[in-house]
């Protein structure tokens, strides 16, 4: 394998690991805000009141997005071996 094609594979693995996380992450800390903006107008300060909520929003999110993130690692995958393959 040809170093050019070693960094196209790496810079593509980290560009879709970033793909993949950021409407996880996204939703995880647009809920987290909402929760934080929450308890700062009512002075509710209980620590686990934002962790049930992110959990159950990031799951959501995995589950909406599965077909989606399953179709991108195929790509992937189908990509790596005719990099790697010639």
């Amino acid at each position: 394998m040809y170093d050019e094609s070693l960094v196209f594979l790496i810079r593509e693995t980290i560009l879709l690991t970033l793909k993949i996380i950021m409407p996880i992450l996204g939703a995880g800390v647009a809920i987290g805000l909402l929760i934080s903006i929450f308890q700062s107008v009512t002075s509710i300060q209980d620590q686990t009141l934002t962790f049930v909520p992110k959990i159950v929003v990031m799951l959501g999110v995995v589950v909406f997005l599965t077909p989606w993130i399953m179709q991108r690692l195929v790509d992937f995958a189908s990509k790596l071996f005719y990099v790697a393959l010639p």
